[in-house]
C-alpha cells in the first residue's frame, strides 16, 4: 500500500507540527498507543481522571494536538481521549482503512476496547465526523452522546465548487508552492487565519501524498439502531459540506438527533480565536452534560 508520506523528511516536517500543536495545548496531556488490527493507534488524554470520557476525532490531514488545541477547554470538564485517526494523522499506523464500508467504524470500537472505554461521548469534526457516524453504525451501543461538527459522511457539496475554490488551488499549489497561492487554498477553506494553520497547512499539502477518497454517504436504515442522542454543527459557507443542506438532512439520518445549529459567517474550518474555542467548548459541554 501506498505511504501516506511522500518521504520520511516529510513525515518528519509533520511530527514537529505535531509537536507544535501540543505546546499549545494549555493543559497537561499524555500519549498512549492502542494496538489494533490495523496498527498502532495513538491517543492523546488529558483532563481531570473520573471526569466523563469523551473520545474527540479531528478533521483529515491533522492530528489529535490540533483537535485539543482548538477544544482545550473541554479538557476542564471531561477525560478526553484525542484519537488519531489512521489513514489522517503522522502519529498512528500508516494505514488507510476502507471508507467505503464500516472498517473506521470496526477500528474505533478496537480503540474504545484498548482504552477500556465501554461507552463514552463522541465529538467528531468533519472526517472524524464520518469516523463516529462509521462507529454509529457499526457499534452504537458504544455511544453515549454524539456531536458532529462539519462532518464528512452526510451530504455532499458541488462538485464543481469544490474543484475551482479548493480541489484546483490544491493542485496548483503542490506543482508549485508559494505564499499567494497558498493564501488560494485557505480562504476557501479557513474562517480565520493564524500563524499556525497557515503555514501548518502548506506543509501538510506538501507533505502528504494526496490520496482523497471521497467518504460514503451514511443511510438512514445504517443508523437505525442508534439511540444517542445528537447534535449536529454545519457552518453556511462551508464549500464541502454546505450547512444548509447538512441540517435539512440530518432530521433524515439521525434518529435521536436533538440539536442543532448553523453557524453562521462560517467556512469549513471554523474560527481558530480564543473567543470561538470557548463559545464551541461550551457548547459541546452543554451538550454533552445535558440529562
Amino acid at each position: 500500500m501506498r505511504s501516506m508520506f511522500r518521504d520520511e523528511q516529510a513525515k518528519a516536517v509533520l511530527l514537529q507540527w505535531f509537536d507544535r500543536f501540543r505546546e499549545r495545548i494549555p493543559a497537561p496531556t499524555e500519549s498512549r498507543r492502542v494496538p489494533t488490527r490495523w496498527g498502532d493507534t495513538h491517543v492523546l488524554v488529558g483532563g481531570p481522571e473520573g471526569a466523563p470520557p469523551v473520545v474527540v476525532l479531528h478533521g483529515a490531514l491533522a492530528s489529535s494536538a490540533h483537535v485539543l488545541r482548538e477544544l482545550a477547554p473541554l479538557l476542564e470538564r471531561f477525560r478526553v481521549h484525542a484519537v488519531d485517526i489512521l489513514g489522517q494523522s503522522v502519529k498512528s499506523a500508516d494505514v488507510q482503512p476502507s471508507v467505503s464500508n464500516n472498517e473506521y467504524g470496526e477500528w474505533l470500537a478496537e480503540v474504545l476496547e484498548g482504552l477500556s472505554l465501554r461507552r463514552t461521548h463522541v465529538v467528531g469534526v468533519s472526517m472524524g465526523g464520518f469516523v463516529a457516524i462509521r462507529l454509529a453504525a457499526f457499534a452504537p451501543e458504544r455511544i453515549d452522546r454524539l456531536a458532529l461538527l462539519v462532518p464528512a459522511g452526510v451530504v455532499s457539496g458541488s462538485a464543481w465548487e469544490g474543484l475551482t475554490k479548493v480541489g484546483l488551488p490544491m493542485m496548483l499549489y503542490r506543482m508549485s508552492p508559494s505564499a499567494r497561492r497558498l493564501q488560494a487554498v485557505v480562504r476557501h477553506l479557513f474562517t480565520t487565519m493564524d500563524d499556525d494553520w497557515v503555514p501548518y497547512m502548506g506543509d501538510a499539502l506538501r507533505s502528504y501524498n494526496m490520496n482523497i477518497r471521497v467518504p460514503a454517504l451514511a443511510r438512514p436504515e445504517e443508523l437505525e439502531g442508534l439511540k444517542a442522542p445528537t447534535l449536529v454543527l454545519g457552518a453556511d459557507t462551508d464549500v464541502s459540506f454546505p450547512g444548509q443542506r447538512l441540517l435539512a438532512r440530518a432530521p433524515e439520518l439521525f434518529p435521536t438527533l436533538v440539536d442543532q445549529e448553523l453557524l453562521k459567517e462560517c467556512r469549513h474550518c471554523p474560527p481558530t480565536t480564543d473567543t470561538f474555542r470557548r463559545w464551541l467548548s461550551d457548547r459541546l459541554s452543554g451538550f454533552l452534560l445535558a440529562n
